[in-house]
């Protein structure tokens, strides 16, 4: 009995060394595991024999099945080795780095159309003499409509019109009130510009409840309506192309007297008349006029020995027709596809 129980034991080493042979992966590995060292493998239902051997015999086959049992976990371990360092080199084989490839070329970033075409009016306005202005978004109800002639009558002050916050307080619905600050602390003569964000109840193609603006002011002793139109003519020149036709239309505004509108020549069908500028072959580009008396009295300039006059603009209008976008809504949308386009 105790040399059928050796043979048996001494026997499991080259059967598992043979299948050791065709063992591809961690789970076959495993699988020969547990069919020799597991509660129902090989070497244990051998061991389990052991009561059948009288007290004598039982040191002599302990000793050959130690000797079995550590050689058989010696062969596991080398192929789980061998397993892991070709797991290993196969890695390395998939995931290897050609050094010879182009890079990825990464998405090189850019100024937003609206900034390319604030910076390029500020710009213009710059070399003109004129200089930069800003002021707070949050206004007073004075600075914002009372200095600037806006009776409390006015539309422009009704809540659908406006943003009211606390305190009697609001969102700035023009850059105008840069203007009023100014004259308050300085002295004609005076160019200035001053671009900024404004903020009106109003949502659609054409409009947005948060936009920019540009209004610039020239004030000094006898500036005239002459004076108005070669500043903006040269500006809308530059702009647009020297080109375009300009055309001031007569209009009102409570800070300006007399007021005008500012039409260019459309340019999407160069003043023949299409569906963008209504079949008139024209296209509102900003509002101007002479300051109002009773705005420099606000101030406290003398009107009897200054003029100056006023305009302004909405950035977004002239980006939507310098870059031909029907929807004012898409510059806010931040939709890659659109903005890679600029």
């Amino acid at each position: 009995m105790l040399e059928q129980i050796i043979k048996d034991l001494e026997d499991l080493l080259p059967r598992i060394q043979a299948e050791l042979q065709n063992v591809q992966s961690s789970r076959d590995l495993e699988e020969v595991r547990l069919a020799y060292l597991g509660k129902k493998g090989q070497l244990t239902a051998v061991l389990k024999s052991f009561g059948s051997l009288s007290p004598k015999d039982r040191p002599r086959a302990g000793k050959v099945a130690n000797e079995v049992k550590e050689k058989v976990t010696r062969e596991l371990t080398e192929k789980a080795r061998e397993l892991h360092e070709n797991e290993i080199l196969h890695r390395i084989d998939q995931e290897a780095l050609d050094l010879t490839l182009p890079g990825t070329q990464p998405c090189p970033g850019h100024l937003h159309p609206l900034t390319q075409t604030l910076k390029e009016i500020e710009e213009i306005f710059i070399s003109m003499g004129f200089d930069i202005e800003e002021g707070p978004e949050v206004e007073d109800d004075y600075h914002n409509f009372e200095a600037l002639n806006i009776p409390p009558e006015h539309p422009a002050r009704d809540m659908h019109d406006t943003f009211y916050v606390e305190g009697g307080l609001l969102l700035r619905t023009h850059t105008s009130p840069v203007q009023i600050r100014v004259m308050q602390n300085k002295k004609p003569p005076l160019a200035i510009i001053a671009p900024g964000k404004v903020y009106r109840v109003d949502l659609d193609v054409s409009h947005s409840p948060m936009f920019i603006q540009v209004e610039g002011l020239m004030v000094d002793e006898e500036i005239s309506f002459g004076n108005l139109k070669g500043v903006l003519e040269q500006f809308l020149h530059r702009l647009f192309g020297e080109g375009v036709a300009i055309r001031f239309r007569p209009s009102f505004f409570p800070f300006t007297e007399p007021s005008a509108e500012v039409d260019i020549q459309c340019v999407f069908c160069r003043g023949s008349g299409c569906r963008v500028c209504k079949q008139t072959g024209w296209l509102e580009i900003l509002g101007c006029g002479m300051v109002h008396p009773a705005v420099f009295e606000n101030v406290g300039y003398d009107s009897g020995k200054y003029t100056g006059f006023a305009f302004g603009m909405g950035v977004e209008r002239i980006a939507m027709l310098r870059f031909g976008i029907n929807d004012i809504r898409l510059f806010y949308e931040n939709d890659a596809r659109f903005l890679r386009q600029f």
